[in-house]
């Protein structure tokens, strides 16, 4: 139990911003602990979300509410997967060697196809959040689906992919896991879908996109580090994103 509890605020303090008020020792047994939590935190991320939606229903403008919205998300996650998708960027954009792009992805540096790979994210993330509170605010009772599904996708890509080099985070997380861990990763997700039965057209969605990124992923990078999970994360949420919109509007809409 201790474990578990440890490595939920593992998960926390590694993903969030929340505060954890206890110190969560790092080992084999809380750093397993911690990926089967991966998903939990993001359900936990997207109750924030939704509960500010419907604290402030009707009370500012929908396109203020998505701004407000896609601010908490960003803060509440400290930006942390964003990093990754502009190193990620960068990377892609050079058409550089493979060895170039883990220079690149190393390097401090934002260079301009970072810069604009997050303004399309950022904007793009902004117009579905609107989209789906203009159509009702419980609409965005989906982000705990869509926040839990991508956090998984890391899960499952660090699971079923190598890491590119024996260091880094990926490789330290990815190292003490077992094909249960993964299991226990997606007992979360199925017990919200069981609740939430509606968004279950998320789920092969996501299945589609991780089987995709994968395939990206190995093809340009021969790999996972920690700046690709990140990409996976953000990307992940983007494509639930869309999803829903398209799932509302043209086929229950």
């Amino acid at each position: 139990m201790k474990n578990s509890l440890y490595g939920l605020g593992l998960a926390l303090q590694f993903l969030t911003r929340i505060p954890v008020p206890v110190e969560c020792p790092w080992n084999k047994e809380t750093s397993r602990w911690a990926l089967r939590c991966y998903p939990l935190t993001g359900m936990v991320l997207g109750g924030i979300l939704f509960i500010t939606v419907a604290l402030l229903n009707g009370n500012v403008p929908t396109w203020m509410m998505a701004l407000l919205i896609l601010t908490i998300w960003i803060w509440v996650t400290g930006g942390l997967h964003l990093d990754g998708w502009m190193d990620v960027a960068d990377a892609v954009g050079s058409n550089a060697t493979l060895e170039k792009k883990w220079e690149i992805m190393k390097d401090p540096r934002v260079g301009s196809f970072g810069i604009l790979s997050l303004l399309f994210l950022v904007v793009w993330k902004t117009v579905f959040i609107y989209l789906l509170l203009h159509e009702s605010y419980l609409n965005t009772m989906c982000f705990l689906v869509i926040l839990a599904c991508s956090r998984g996708i890391a899960v499952y890509l660090m699971y079923l992919f190598p890491t590119a080099q024996q260091e880094g985070l990926a490789f330290e997380w990815k190292k003490n896991m077992t094909r249960g861990d993964l299991f226990a990763s997606f007992l979360p997700i199925a017990a919200l879908l069981l609740l939430l039965p509606e968004y279950f057209v998320l789920l092969p969605a996501y299945v589609l996109f991780t089987w995709c990124y994968g395939k990206w992923m190995m093809k340009h990078f021969k790999g996972s580090n920690g700046d690709l999970m990140g990409t996976a994360i953000e990307g992940g949420e983007l494509w639930g994103l869309i999803v829903m919109w398209i799932y509302i509007s043209f086929v229950i809409g």
